[in-house]
C-alpha cells in the first residue's frame, strides 16, 4: 500500500499533549514524504470537509501548548450511518490514505464505525486525561491532570491546616479512579473515594469517620484532605460536606477542580508519550493496520485492536490501592 497523504483529527474532551501528538504525526509523516491534513472540530470536520493542509509553520512551538490547534468537539451526527458515509466519501475526495483519530472511548467508537465504511487504515491514539482506555498503560493528558490536581491539593492543604478543616477535593475521571488514586498518593491525601471501590454513601461515611478518629488518637490535628472522583457522591458534594460537619463538628469545605485539569502546558511525560504514539500511529498506517490503537505497554509502543479497548475495563493498580490504605491509616 502506498501512503501519500494522511489526515489527523482530535475528538472529544481535550487533553494536554494533543498538540504534541499532532506535531509528531506531521513530522513522522513528513520524514517519509507523506503529506498531512488536519480535520477541524473532530468528526464534524469530516462531515463538512473542513480541513487545513498542515505545514511546518503550523507545528512550530506546538509541543508545549495545551489544548488542540485542530479544535475538538463531540459529533452526535456521526452515530448515524448516512453521515459516516459522507465522511468516508470526503476522505476519498481529499485523497487521504490513512486517518489518525486522537481521543477517548467515544472517539474510538466513531473510528470503529467509520472503518466499516472506509477501506483505508484508521488508527486511534488515546488522548484523555481519565486514563481509562484498556490496552495502554497511559493516555495522553493523564500525567498533566495529576500534576494539576496535586498542585491544587498542596495549596488547599495550607488552608486546611491553618483552620483545622476538612477539605474534599473533587477531581475528574467519570467512572475511572486513576486521577483520584494517584493524585491522592502524590498529594499525601488522607482518604480517597473511588468509583471502583465505592459501595454506598453510608459505608464510605463510616470509613471516613473511623479514619478521622484514628488520626485524633495518634495526635494528628483535625485537618483532613479527601479526594473524590467527580459525580460519585449521591446528592453531590454538599451532602457529603454537611454529613461530615454534622458528625465531626469540624468545618468542612469542598473544591471542585473541574475543567482546569484539562488545560495547561503538558508535563514532560505527556510530551514524550504523545510524541511516541503519534510517530507510531504513522508507522501503523504504513503497515496498513486498520481499526487499531497506538498504545504504550511497558514503555514500548504497541498496536491494540480498537475492539479490545472497548470490551475490556482497565483496572486500577491493586498495589497502589493497598499502599494508599497503609500510608493513610495513621495520618
Amino acid at each position: 500500500m502506498s501512503v501519500n497523504k494522511i489526515a489527523v483529527l482530535t475528538s472529544g474532551g481535550d487533553a494536554p499533549g494533543m498538540n504534541a501528538c499532532i506535531r509528531a504525526v506531521f513530522l513522522a509523516a513528513q520524514s517519509q514524504g507523506i503529506d498531512v491534513i488536519g480535520y477541524q472540530h473532530g468528526f464534524n470536520g469530516l462531515l463538512t470537509q473542513d480541513y487545513v493542509e498542515l505545514q511546518h509553520k503550523d507545528i512550530r512551538n506546538l509541543i508545549q501548548r495545551g489544548g488542540t490547534v485542530l479544535y475538538s468537539a463531540r459529533c452526535e451526527k456521526f452515530m448515524h450511518e448516512q453521515h459516516r458515509a459522507i465522511a468516508a466519501h470526503h476522505l476519498n475526495d481529499a485523497g487521504v490514505d490513512g486517518l489518525v483519530v486522537i481521543g477517548g472511548n467515544g472517539s474510538f467508537q466513531g473510528a470503529e464505525l467509520l472503518q466499516q465504511l472506509w477501506d483505508k487504515p484508521i488508527v486511534g491514539v488515546p488522548g484523555t486525561i481519565d486514563n481509562d482506555i484498556a490496552g495502554t498503560d497511559y493516555t495522553i493528558g493523564y500525567h498533566t491532570a495529576i500534576q494539576t490536581a496535586v498542585e491544587s491539593i498542596d495549596k488547599v492543604r495550607d488552608t486546611a491546616d491553618a483552620f483545622e478543616r476538612i477539605f474534599i477535593v473533587d477531581v475528574m475521571g467519570r467512572d475511572a479512579g486513576f486521577i483520584a488514586l494517584n493524585s491522592a498518593i502524590a498529594g499525601g491525601a488522607d482518604h480517597v473515594i473511588l468509583p471502583e471501590t465505592f459501595d454506598s454513601a453510608a459505608t464510605e461515611l463510616v470509613r471516613i469517620l473511623d479514619k478521622l478518629d484514628q488520626r485524633r488518637k495518634n495526635g494528628a490535628n483535625s485537618s483532613h484532605i479527601i479526594i473524590i472522583t467527580e459525580q460519585l457522591w449521591p446528592g453531590g458534594l454538599n451532602v457529603l460536606c454537611d454529613s461530615l460537619q454534622s458528625e465531626t463538628g469540624v468545618e468542612t469545605r469542598s473544591l471542585t477542580l473541574g475543567h482546569v485539569q484539562r488545560g495547561g502546558s503538558p508535563v514532560w511525560q505527556d510530551r514524550i508519550l504523545a510524541s511516541k504514539l503519534g510517530t507510531y500511529a504513522v508507522d501503523m498506517i504504513n503497515r496498513n493496520e486498520r481499526s487499531c490503537m497506538a498504545g504504550i505497554q511497558h514503555r514500548y509502543p504497541a498496536s491494540v485492536p480498537l475492539a479490545n479497548t472497548r470490551e475490556n475495563r482497565k483496572a486500577l493498580n491493586e498495589y497502589s490501592l493497598d499502599m494508599l490504605e497503609k500510608i493513610t491509616l495513621l495520618g
